[in-house]
């Protein structure tokens, strides 16, 4: 397998504060590759390293086959990055942003225009060409930020939360768009706090929590380790009153039932109950222990109770 991102040993501090230990990352040429964690966990600073934007105190990496700290100027030669805010021109317009971008990457006049002509037409752009940034909507903005990205083709692409603040409508178009750039062979890292968004895009996954990666495989592969099918019970809304992880035995499917009888017996009353397979909200819960209460548990398998 050719790696087209090879980290090993990352460590980064900032002043007290551990924000990588010992991070190790591997991932192949032309796949999509998601980095999930909770808020502070070390995602940006995944992704400012690799980009050379900083320096890592130790370990190694290389991207596209160059190395980020001894040859950043061939790092940043093979990839493209877009951040968390959308870096546009807002008095320029979506096509003269463009232009300049291919200008500024050493396309003539003639080529950088219909560089951006392509781009405006793949990322539905072309009724808005012509008015300025400052009048487009956050999917429109987000979706030219990637555009830009794209001006001049690099091996490697950095993708650093890109949906977050995006309307539903907006996420899926940008998701599809994704989908289409891996599929041509560029290799996109990404990162997301949108687990939906993970298991719809990348080939592999990982969980960072405490400054190293405390899981790695195919959302597939995550949600085995989690266990079996978790049994819900359900409203006459269908709002979810309760929820009980498995190990996807009959006899774990019949100790839920029971424990479900017994809220039944208490007073809580449901009119169905579902049964569902792992989700990589489970992972992520149960790995980094987000969102847990010291009464109330996904990884020891205990009663999750939504609050009304």
């Amino acid at each position: 397998m050719t790696l087209a991102i090879d980290a090993r040993g990352l460590g980064k501090r900032f002043g007290t504060a551990e924000v990588l230990d010992g991070l190790d990352l591997a991932v192949a040429e032309g796949s999509v590759f998601a980095l999930l964690g909770p808020n502070g966990s070390g995602k940006t600073t995944t992704i400012n390293i690799l980009t050379t934007l900083v320096r890592p105190d130790r370990g190694a990496a290389s991207v596209a086959g160059c190395d980020v700290v001894r040859d950043p100027d061939g790092v940043r030669a093979r990839i493209s990055l877009t951040g968390q805010s959308a870096a546009v021109d807002e008095a320029l317009t979506g096509r003269e942003n463009l232009v300049m971008l291919g200008r500024l990457s050493g396309l003539g006049r003639r080529a950088a225009g219909r560089r951006a002509d392509d781009l405006l037409d793949r990322f539905e752009l072309v009724d808005a060409a012509g008015k300025r940034v400052s009048t487009y909507s956050g999917g429109m903005r987000r979706r030219l930020d990637l555009a830009l990205s794209l001006v001049v083709a690099t091996p490697v692409l950095f993708l650093d939360e890109p949906t977050t603040g995006l309307d539903p409508h907006s996420r899926l178009e940008l998701w599809r768009i994704i989908g289409e750039i891996a599929a041509a062979g560029t290799t996109v890292f990404l990162t997301t706090q949108y687990l939906e968004e993970a298991d719809r895009l990348a080939n592999r996954i990982a969980v960072l929590d405490g400054g190293r990666i405390v899981a790695e495989g195919t959302a597939a592969e995550l949600k085995s380790t989690v266990g079996g099918d978790v049994v819900e019970l359900r409203g006459a809304d269908d709002e979810l009153l309760a929820e009980l992880p498995t190990d996807g035995s009959v006899h774990g499917l019949r100790a839920a039932m029971d424990e479900l009888d017994g809220l039944e017996a208490s007073g809580r009353t449901g009119s169905h109950v579902a049964i569902r397979r792992p989700s990589l909200d489970d992972v992520f819960l149960t790995i980094t222990g987000a969102g847990r209460s010291a009464d109330r548990s996904r990884a020891d398998h205990r009663l999750i109770e939504t609050k009304g």
